[in-house]
């Protein structure tokens, strides 16, 4: 999964715990559990299912606009002809909530917070998808999918049903959420998911101008972060997504030498109604 453009807090209270235990036992702990992840191996059918068991409680646990809803229409448009990636059927659905958030999942489904909608132009949100997009198809979220599933809560439905996708509990999906906030992708990892999103975007008749225009966003909202001395809730967001200045230049480049032109972006329509806190 996404690696997503997330805003997410996670607090650890564990301080009074490690306090008694040693580093030496602490390390051996560590490296038990990471083991014993290892040790659980899922095929491809048992992680189909496991993904979509996810993503339906997702969208069971968030309020899912509906087909008439502008922010739907906005995004039908936007994403016209976008319908797989790599033999992978892709889905689009908007949460009408508050959080700044979009992601994508193994099995091609993407979700756009309608916040994020309301900050973005149509160029910018399509650089979003197209770069959730990229990880879908490097199978880099699967790989996050995979080691959230066999390090969170979960773990223990799974090891209990020797692999084979049984039903979560809440508890246990929330707790595989949160480690899905964290999960991390590498510079290559990123690097690669611009690239295939510009060349995604570009082989279906759009603008890639829209990875470069998405980054710069990104960049205007950390500079603004940084100059309020904002939250860490928000910094989360942009340490997900570093050395962003060197991929605007990276994508500006390369739009410019295929003889593309950067586009007048289009503003997002003003949001009137009241907004739900997401569940996921």
């Amino acid at each position: 999964m996404r690696r997503t453009f997330m805003i997410g807090a996670i607090i650890c209270m564990a301080t009074a715990f490690c306090s008694n235990v040693s580093a030496q036992k602490w390390s051996k702990m560590i490296g038990a559990g990471k083991k014993a992840a290892q040790a659980l191996t899922l095929t491809d059918e048992q992680m189909r299912a496991y993904v979509k068991e996810y993503i339906d409680w997702c969208d069971a646990h968030n309020p899912v606009c509906d087909e008439k809803s502008p922010y739907t229409q906005r995004l039908n448009k936007l994403t016209a002809g976008l319908t797989d990636v790599e033999g992978i059927p892709l889905n689009f659905k908007v949460y009408y909530v508050i959080d700044v958030n979009a992601f994508a999942c193994a099995d091609g489904s993407v979700r756009v917070f309608s916040s994020l909608m309301d900050i973005m132009s149509d160029e910018e949100l399509l650089g979003v998808i197209g770069h959730e997009i990229g990880h879908v198809a490097h199978k880099d979220s699967k790989k996050a999918f995979r080691t959230a599933l066999l390090t969170s809560a979960a773990k223990d439905a799974v090891s209990a049903n020797g692999g084979v996708a049984g039903k979560l509990t809440d508890s246990q999906l929330g707790d595989l959420s949160e480690n899905l906030v964290n999960a991390q992708y590498s510079k290559k990892q990123e690097r690669e998911a611009d690239d295939y999103g510009y060349e995604f975007l570009k082989s279906h008749g759009k603008n890639p101008w829209a990875m470069s225009m998405s980054f710069e966003r990104l960049k205007e909202l950390q500079d603004e972060q940084q100059a309020s001395k904002g939250s860490k809730i928000m910094n989360q967001l942009f340490s997900s997504h570093p050395d962003l200045e060197e991929r605007i230049q990276r994508m500006q480049k390369r739009a410019t030498a295929d003889g593309f032109s950067k586009p007048e972006p289009t503003p997002a329509p003003k949001a009137t109604a009241t907004k739900s806190t997401k569940k996921k």
